[in-house]
This record gives structure tokens, sequence and C-alpha cells, in this order.
């Protein structure tokens, strides 16, 4: 579990395909406390750690993780949002995010208001349901909250300060990003269904 608070921006190393995509991803995070198998949100993607040393840890990602991603996008060089799993205690800032991601919407217009930025994105279809104003989404990661929403295009606000801790001041119009929808959104929907 995650909160969709980013703690750290990586940054892709390498890439190698083998049976799995691997990804070595440099961060600084102090991997000595960092155990092997523990599980990072990289651009919200739940990934486990199975190699790691001084300033990096490594990832095997499945091919089936990568068609139902924006992961197949990363290139070498790359900054990725991060975050470590919640443990017992930790503060709940943003809202309950699993990294299980469910699609990836596109970035279709990028503006400027005062100091903030409002990104407005397209969610597939099937997804475009789940999300409300004012309710939660992570993205990339990320726990934003929903300004408006008009068909599968939805909008939301990025304060300074997001764009300097995370890797929002990066992204361009065209851009595939990853888009978890709140767990609760889940819920509710599925219950009406059965109503």
């Amino acid at each position: 579990m995650f909160t969709g608070i980013i703690t750290d921006i990586g940054r892709i190393a390498k890439l190698d395909q083998r049976g799995d995509l691997r990804a070595r991803i440099e961060t600084r995070y102090d991997m000595g406390r960092v155990d092997l198998g523990a599980s990072i949100a990289c651009d919200g993607v739940c990934l486990t750690v199975v190699e790691k040393g001084a300033g990096w840890f490594d990832v095997d990602i499945s091919a089936e993780s990568v068609s139902k991603t924006a992961i197949g996008d990363w290139t070498e060089g790359r900054r990725v949002n991060l975050e470590r799993a919640l443990k017992v205690g930790d503060e709940l800032g943003g809202h309950i995010v699993s990294g299980h991601v469910d699609g990836v919407a596109e970035v279709v217009d990028i503006r400027d208001e005062g100091d903030s930025t409002r990104i407005t994105f397209r969610a597939p279809e099937t997804l475009a349901r789940f999300i409300a104003p004012k309710g939660s989404v992570a993205l990339n990661g990320t726990s934003l909250t929903v300004n408006e929403v008009d068909g599968c295009d939805f909008g939301v606000n990025i304060i300074p300060h997001t764009k300097e801790a995370t890797t929002w001041g990066d992204v361009a119009v065209g851009d595939r990003i990853n888009l978890e929808i709140d767990t609760l959104a889940r819920y509710v929907a599925r219950l009406a269904e059965f109503s």
C-alpha cells in the first residue's frame, strides 16, 4: 500500500529486455535500509526490488505490466516518481493507493493558472465513470484531486511544490500517464451494480 505522496525522483539508468523487462533505477533512497523483495511504486506501478546497490535498485517488469501501463514509454535517462511502501504508523497524507494501475490516461491540455498548472487528461472510457469531481486519482503514482470531469476528460491542478517534488514539471501534451482510480470509487460502483 502507498499514499501517492512521492518521496524521491528516480532515474532510469538501464533497461534490459530479458524474459521480462529489467529496469535499473537510480535513487536517493538509502538502499541499505531497503530489503530485497520490498515494494517500491515507480510512476505508480508497484514493483519488487530484485537487486540493489548504493544509489540504485533493479526491478523485473512482466509483459502484462508493460501492456497495462505506460512503462513501455520508459527510456534510459527518464525521471520517474518513486514511493516506498507504507509502514504501520506512517502519515497518510494522500489517499490509499495500491500500485495496481488500472489503465493509461493521455495528457490532452496543459495551461498555467496563476502559479499552478492545470492539466487535462483523457481517461479510457471503461475507467471514466470512476472519476468524480473532488475525488482522488493516482497519476504516475501521485495522489491528486480531480477538479472537473467532462465525459472521459478530467482536470487536476498541480501546485508549484508538486511540480518540484515530482516529475510533473516534465509532462507534455500527448504523454501517456499511469492511472489508478480511487479504491473507494471502485467499490461504490460495484455495490451500485447490485442495487
